[in-house]
C-alpha cells in the first residue's frame, strides 16, 4: 500500500492506526519495564551475597592487569628492538607512535580499576562495595 493510491481519508486512518499502535507498544513497555525491574530493586546486594564471586571478580581483574603490563612490556621491546635495526624514518615514526599507544593502553587498564572502585563507591553501585578491583 502506497500512500500516492490512498485518499486523504485512508492516509489519515492509516495515521491514526500507527498512532494507537505505536502508543499501545509504549505502554506495554512501560508496564514490563515496572513489572521486571521491581523485583531487581529489591535485591540488596546479590554480587556480594554470592559465595566466592566478589573473588573470583577481584582476581581475573589482578590477572588481567598482570597480562596487560607484561604485553606492554613485550611490545616495548620488540618495537624497540625493530627500531634498532630500520633505517627507514617513516618506520621508526610508526614505531615510536606504536610505542606510545602501547602504554596509553597500559595507563588506562592500570588507573581503570581504582577509578572504578571509588566512582562506584561514590555512586552506591553494589559492585563496587564489596569487589576489590585494585590491581595492587
Amino acid at each position: 500500500m502506497t500512500t500516492e493510491n490512498q485518499s486523504p481519508d485512508e492516509q489519515s486512518d492509516s495515521s491514526a492506526l500507527r498512532q494507537r499502535v505505536l502508543r499501545s507498544g509504549v505502554a506495554a513497555f512501560v508496564m514490563l519495564s515496572i513489572v521486571a525491574v521491581d523485583p531487581v530493586l529489591a535485591q540488596d546486594s546479590v554480587v556480594c551475597d554470592a559465595e566466592g564471586l566478589p573473588d573470583m571478580i577481584s582476581g581475573f581483574f589482578q590477572i588481567t592487569t598482570a597480562l596487560g603490563i607484561m604485553g606492554l612490556v613485550v611490545v616495548w621491546q620488540a618495537d624497540s628492538l625493530v627500531e634498532m635495526f630500520t633505517m627507514n624514518i617513516e618506520q621508526k615514526k610508526s614505531l615510536k607512535q606504536h610505542k606510545r599507544t602501547a602504554l596509553k593502553s597500559a595507563v588506562i587498564l592500570v588507573i581503570l580499576g581504582p577509578l572504578y572502585t571509588v566512582a562506584g563507591a561514590a555512586m552506591g553501585l553494589p559492585l563496587a562495595e564489596c569487589v576489590n578491583l585494585v590491581p595492587w
